[in-house]
């Protein structure tokens, strides 16, 4: 019986990952991230970006990548509260923005870097917008 439960949370953690991994694909695209700053961000080598792609179910994240995926739907859930409008939703992180943290260079220029820590700093950024509390 305990196997079976474990076999099912593998799974289960799998399929996760799997949809985690589709729909941040997706979200950099709509950004307009380039191929590169998704493969940064993620922490993707360029074969593993270019399988993921083609077969999200193909996936097998380590906890980096899986907290950098969490991050990436958080800031997208944030944009989405903020703005009623896809084009802000979308667009907001290809902008210039002129806040001191970001000094001019759009959120996804920062994040692109492929820091874990840049990603943090915007992803805390975008959620004070809409009231989040850190």
């Amino acid at each position: 019986m305990q196997m079976s439960a474990a076999l099912d949370n593998k799974v289960d953690k799998h399929q996760a990952a799997a949809v985690g991994v589709k729909t941040a694909l997706a979200i950099l695209d709509k950004w307009g991230a380039s191929p590169e700053q998704s493969q940064g961000i993620l922490q993707l080598s360029r074969a593993s970006w270019y399988k993921l792609r083609k077969d999200p179910a193909a996936v097998a994240l380590n906890h980096d990548q899986f907290e950098r995926i969490i991050y990436l739907l958080n800031i997208h859930a944030a944009l989405r509260t903020i703005f009623d409008n896809p084009e802000n939703v979308y667009g907001f992180m290809s902008m210039d923005n002129h806040n001191p943290f970001f000094s001019g260079r759009s959120p996804l220029r920062i994040i692109g870097t492929g820091s874990f820590g840049a990603l943090y700093e915007v992803h805390k950024r975008i959620d004070a917008l809409r009231g989040g509390r850190w």
